[in-house]
């Protein structure tokens, strides 16, 4: 009976059970896309991914990401646990691993260096793999609707809702304070009429949350909601953080800066993560934003197919 293998880790985290859960499937070769999407299913973690070997021998491999009902272009803490997975492995298809992983994604080429404390990996930076795409504004009562809260909850003097993406699109909105972020919850119904106006190819509506902390605007409270994709919350969700935070270190009056933040999020799930961000800003434009985090392994085993 054919097997596959896979390891699974807590990302953004250095505590075991907190963080995001992730599924890495570490040889996935003779895996159909059938196959991997009903393995991403049967984990029911809000993505799996799968590690195939590059089509160009000068990066590390190929990586596809699947969520329980689709495939994704990019994501950011698959890429940070893969990276964190493969660092930790002898070798991966034959070649010893670097420091520094290029992963083949859908989404382009995500550069990923290991972090390492001594010789032991123990988290990952990635590099997000397209610049900021701003695409429609949102009315904010579509987005009070989604999270079940007031519309006096969500914030327009600093920036409009709105869809943005460094290789996956989310609606993000800022709300008022701590309170209403706690008491957002998803509404369905909401979520199907509100896919009627998003980006994506698969007619998908994933919901960014944020609070800035009053002392420290650099901090940054998050939530996200993606029913529509059998996903009710995300612990963490870096391609939603890394839009975020270019889209903030765009709206800066700095023409050109260099610009750290961290997005808290899982809080109110349990399950506290921290993803840290970089940003670099020139002549007006972000020209990079880099993804940092801690990871630690779980669980280890076969599936058989």
């Amino acid at each position: 009976m054919p097997v596959a293998d896979f390891v699974t880790v807590d990302v953004f985290t250095d505590q075991r059970f907190f963080g995001n859960p992730l599924a890495v499937i570490t040889d996935a070769r003779g895996l159909s896309g059938d196959e991997m999407q009903a393995i991403a299913t049967e984990f029911g973690y809000s993505e799996t991914t799968f590690v195939l070997p590059p089509d160009n021998p000068a990066n590390t491999a190929r990586v596809r990401i699947f969520t329980p009902t689709t495939e994704v272009p990019f994501a950011g803490h698959p890429n940070v646990g893969t990276a964190f997975v493969l660092g930790n492995l002898p070798d991966l298809f034959g070649n010893a691993s670097g420091n520094t992983l290029r992963f083949e994604e859908i989404a382009g080429l995500v550069e990923i260096d290991l972090i390492r404390e001594g010789d032991v990996v123990v988290g990952a930076t990635i590099r997000a793999p397209r610049p900021l795409e701003l695409g429609a504004e949102i009315e904010p009562e579509r987005i009070a609707d989604c999270a079940s809260i007031g519309v006096g909850h969500v914030v327009t003097h600093n920036h409009a809702p709105v869809f943005a993406s460094v290789g996956l699109p989310f609606a993000i909105a800022e709300l008022d304070g701590l309170q209403a972020l706690a008491a957002a919850r998803p509404d369905l119904t909401s979520f199907h009429r509100a896919a009627e106006i998003s980006p994506g190819d698969q007619m998908e509506f994933s919901l960014f949350l944020y609070v800035r902390d009053a002392k420290d605007p650099l901090h940054i409270r998050a939530r996200m909601f993606a029913p529509l994709d059998n996903v009710p919350e995300d612990p963490a969700t870096g391609s939603a953080s890394a839009a975020l935070g270019a889209f903030l270190a765009t709206l800066a009056p700095e023409t050109d800066a260099d610009i750290r933040m961290t997005v808290e999020q899982g809080v109110e799930m349990g399950r506290r993560s921290v993803i840290e961000l970089a940003m670099v800003k020139r002549q007006g434009r972000v020209t990079d934003v880099r993804i940092s985090g801690s990871c630690v392994k779980v669980m280890s085993g076969r599936i058989e197919l």
